[in-house]
């Protein structure tokens, strides 16, 4: 039997509106009642799997042995070094090395994070970043999954790790030019909002360690980083609709900070330093973004230039610059395009990549002296791939693709681009992947996806998702409107008071599969993580006779009580993207559509709902108070699981296959319900 919460009902007031949660108190991270309810939770959910434990067993092999083991990223030069990372076999973490001069030069170790790992069950390590004199590595290293890291600092020339140590940090740094000084971010202890930016110098105490700047509003975080002319340093304060840019000199650390442009209401900018100039991509004026450039002594909007005018039907995703060319990342008809444009002003072109569905992105170019562009490219059956683009012959040379072992063959595989109608009338794309051969009127279905934060969902390649595909699934990704597929438009129209387009969005492209052939109607399922998991738990509140079943991982469901606790990480920083409750505007509409709050006596489908007990940006206590109230209100005996990672967050288990875990136990759930007619 499924365990039974306790139910303490606690009543929580807001514009004369009384809601009453019966499972608030799981929102006791160090309660052993809520780890021992947890626990029997995961208990639940182990016998209730355990039919599929072979399955399990063998998908994790069978994932695992698509994967080279011992495997290396493409080599980039950033000064007199080559740069990689590689992968040995039997070992779960890279190994960060370099090359001097030459790519035949001997290889110098200049990180193992397995080493770090060791005795450890869970490591993230961030902020990877060599001195300017190329003598000091620092990194960062988290152990428990919070997002909680301590700098560490390594002396490349002996190989041993500095006594000195920063802790409590989130992990971004930056180092000076100086050779000594490195800039580094902190967070708010409690909601972990990236709020100062301090100074260290190699060989003092870091608690002698000066604050740079401090970010007072709270709706805002900070970073740091330094210009790819590493001239400047740059603290950026970020809001979901406003940017502001602080400039340091890079030679100069300890000099004044000089604000690059003053923060307004809706204008949003990021900058790049190349000459005698800035370069602004900036949504002033633009809906969709263009590119500015302004004088290094004069860098206030009045004297912006335009440099790329603003397009309807373009949006502007980034750029970068070398010394003859001008690169663009943009996005036409809901794909990504890479233009190259010579200063010049001759031979401009777009790359060419020759599939419906795909992604394709800058990737590392510190150096401004070449002509070569590195770019990745992926699609639903092509795997991770890294070119070098000669800009001025146009020749393209394949550095790396992922070696997919096990007989994968792209030609067996089918990639298409639809589009659904909305019930608004609005186009909404989706990509599709299907193994060759199968009739995909007779084969399950799953939809995933996003819509959140502006954020894209592509046409990604996936090594585990062929487990699927091999044993008949289709999957789809709906790339519904709170993504930023199709132009800024796309973006407004999915948040605030737009919000439910996500949801209906989702439907409306899962009915347009199901219409056109696309999938069983009896076998659908729904997938999204994170914002996604509160796509699909809104939409399972509207129409779960949709779906066969649902996977919801770590989601973000407990809408309205969590954008009402501004002590919880994120939920300042979020209110131009939910709204914030405390208008009652915003309440109203965010509880009509919050899947906690909606939970209803009805009957939901199959469920897996997964969560990190020290996740730092969805708490557990959401899903686990989601899943509690499901099971005491819903109508039907479907089956509904909640799995808790005791030692992880929000992204799960850590380490190369590890993660593979989880996977595997969600694709076993899936099977188990596809075959279950």
């Amino acid at each position: 039997m499924p365990p039974t919460a306790k139910v303490l009902p606690v009543e929580l007031e807001k514009h004369g509106h009384v809601r009453t949660d019966p499972y608030y108190w799981l929102n006791r991270r160090e309660d052993p009642e809520v780890i021992a309810y947890l626990t029997a939770e995961n208990e639940y959910t182990e016998a209730a799997m355990a039919h599929t434990s072979e399955l399990r067993r063998q998908l994790f092999e069978e994932i695992k042995g698509r994967i080279k083991t011992d495997d290396a990223t493409v080599p980039y030069r950033l000064e007199r070094h080559w740069y990689y990372s590689r992968y040995e076999t039997g070992r779960e973490y890279p190994i960060h090395c370099r090359k001097k001069g030459s790519l035949e030069a001997p290889e110098e170790i200049i990180l193992d994070a397995n080493e770090l790992a060791a005795g450890q069950d869970f490591l993230s390590v961030r902020g990877l970043a060599v001195s300017s004199n190329d003598d000091v590595l620092a990194f960062a290293v988290d152990t428990v999954g919070r997002r909680i890291y301590t700098i560490r600092f390594r002396n490349l020339t002996t190989g041993e790790t500095l006594d000195e140590e920063i802790p409590d940090v989130n992990g971004n740094v930056a180092w000076a030019e100086d050779g000594k000084t490195l800039l580094y971010a902190k967070h708010d202890p409690e909601t972990l909002r990236s709020f100062q930016v301090w100074r260290h110098v190699l060989g003092t105490d870091p608690s002698d360690d000066r604050l740079v700047y401090q970010e007072d509003d709270a709706t805002f975080a900070v970073y740091v980083w330094k210009t790819k002319s590493r001239k400047y340093l740059v603290i950026g304060s970020f809001q979901t609709v406003s940017t502001e840019m602080r400039l340091v000199d890079a030679s100069r650390p300890d000099g004044p900070l000089e604000v690059f442009q003053p923060r307004e209401r809706d204008h949003e900018y990021a900058i790049d330093h190349f000459g005698d100039q800035f370069y602004v991509r900036t949504n002033l004026d633009a809906k969709n973004f263009r590119l500015m450039r302004t004088p290094v002594d004069r860098t206030g909007k009045e004297n912006w230039d335009e440099v790329i005018p603003h397009r309807d039907d373009v949006y502007l995703d980034g750029f970068e610059m070398f010394e003859d060319y001008l690169v663009l990342s943009e996005r036409r008809g809901g794909l990504a395009h890479l233009r190259v444009r010579p200063w010049s002003g001759r031979g401009e072109h777009d790359l060419d990549f020759g599939e419906p569905a795909y992604l394709a992105y800058i990737h590392t170019n510190p150096e401004f002296d070449t002509k070569i562009l590195r770019y990745g490219y992926t699609s639903m059956t092509t795997p991770d791939s890294v070119y070098d683009y000669d800009m001025e012959t146009r020749a393209r040379e394949l550095k790396k693709r992922d070696e997919i072992l096990g007989g994968f063959d792209a030609d067996d595989y089918v990639t298409e681009r639809l589009h659904a109608t909305a019930r608004d009338g609005t186009a909404v794309p989706i990509s599709l992947v299907y193994r060759r051969g199968f009739d995909s009127r007779r084969q399950p279905l799953v939809v995933y996806g996003y819509g959140s934060y502006g954020m894209s969902m592509d046409a990604t390649f996936s090594p585990d998702r062929l487990s699927l595909l091999d044993r008949g699934f289709v999957f789809a990704i709906a790339h519904v409107r709170g993504g930023q597929e199709l132009g800024r438009q796309w973006y407004d129209d999915g948040r605030l008071l737009n919000k439910k387009n996500t949801f209906t969005d989702f439907i409306d492209c899962t009915e347009h599969l199901i219409r056109n052939g696309h999938g069983d109607p009896a076998r659908v399922f729904a997938m999204g993580g994170s914002a996604g998991g509160l796509l699909v738990g809104a939409v399972i509140n509207v129409r779960p006779d949709l779906y066969r079943g649902v996977v919801a991982r770590v989601p973000f469901v407990d809408v309205v009580t969590t954008m009402l606790d501004d002590s919880i990480p994120l939920t300042t920083g979020e209110y131009d993207e939910w709204g914030n409750p405390a208008e009652k505007e915003y309440y109203d509409y965010i509880l009509s559509y919050s899947p906690y709050d909606n939970v209803d006596a009805r009957d939901y489908p199959d469920m897996l709902v997964t969560t990190g007990l020290h996740d730092s940006q969805v708490q557990y206590w959401e899903p686990a108070k989601w899943v509690a109230k499901l099971r005491a209100t819903k109508t039907d005996d479907n089956t509904l699981l909640l799995r808790t990672e005791m030692e992880a967050g929000h992204g799960g288990k850590s380490g190369r296959f590890r993660r593979y875990e989880e996977t595997a136990y969600i694709y076993a759930f899936l099977l188990d319900l596809a075959q279950d007619d």
